[in-house]
């Protein structure tokens, strides 16, 4: 996200008309993890029945009200949703409230230190939390495998969870994800032969542009691991699918959601 951001989001106002929608229940939820209680949304379609699992990473700015809009758009689909907020070890959600600006450097210096003091084990831990969360609601059907997606910085996060729990982790999707292929040991793309997931990536136009090579990469690594996936550079900018942000494309984010939904259906089984 290149441009000003509203951290509190801006709400999905078509998602109520999506086609087959269904009323939501939501909830405010705490999540025991193995460092403390991770506070997080709850989604899932009212009424009886049950439904496949899926954990939402949300983007830097961490859970607001654009990303519950978001989940609760995901749910009305027929899915059990959790949006954790991943850094509940230093503030509950909303950590950034007001306007943002990724130009600002005391913004970004701001989000950075709650950003950087996620490691790759926390996150780990946090997923196989998260997941284990999500298969003890009456709501999940846990005959069905689950998904993960992320955003920005949680496209990496939504890799390590499929890596985590690669029993459970069916389908990938990421939207103008962070750097997923790198040159150090602790790549996203070399945890791809440690999954058993289908993925949906969906790249930015100004990303691709700054790593050439991601593309090919993933291509590349997802043919040698044999795994089902589809990797997209979409015409639009980092954070595109993100209301509220000045990057937010409508037209595109919206194909990417009428992507998602068909990707879910063929790979939560």
């Amino acid at each position: 996200m290149t441009a000003a951001a509203a951290a509190s989001g801006i709400a999905v106002s078509a998602f109520a008309e999506d086609a087959g929608a269904r009323p939501v229940t939501a909830k405010d939820v705490s999540v025991k993890t193995a460092d403390g209680s991770a506070d997080a949304a709850l989604f899932y379609p009212s009424g009886k029945g049950k439904w496949p699992a899926v954990l939402m990473w949300p983007d830097i700015l961490g859970l607001r009200p654009v990303f519950r809009e978001m989940g609760k758009r995901l749910a009305a689909q027929g899915y059990v949703v959790l949006v954790p907020n991943p850094y509940y070890r230093a503030r509950k959600a909303p950590v950034v409230e007001g306007p943002f600006d990724f130009n600002n450097r005391e913004d970004m210096a701001r989000i950075s230190a709650f950003r950087d003091g996620l490691t790759d084990a926390m996150v780990d831990r946090d997923s196989a939390a998260f997941i284990t969360f999500l298969d003890a609601q009456p709501q999940t059907d846990r005959k069905r495998k689950a998904g993960v997606q992320g955003y920005c910085m949680s496209g990496p996060l939504s890799f390590r969870t499929a890596a985590v729990r690669p029993d459970r982790i069916g389908a990938v999707a990421t939207f103008h994800p962070g750097a997923l292929v790198t040159d150090k040991a602790s790549s996203p793309h070399l945890l791809i032969p440690r999954t058993r997931a289908a993925y949906l990536v969906l790249i930015a136009k100004n990303d691709a542009e700054r790593m050439p090579k991601e593309k090919p990469d993933l291509d590349a690594a997802f043919a040698a691991a044999r795994r089902t996936a589809k990797v997209e550079v979409y015409p639009a900018n980092h954070g595109w699918t993100v209301a509220g942000s000045q990057t937010y494309d409508e037209q595109q984010a919206e194909r990417a959601w009428a992507e998602l939904l068909p990707f879910y259906r063929a790979n939560l089984r």
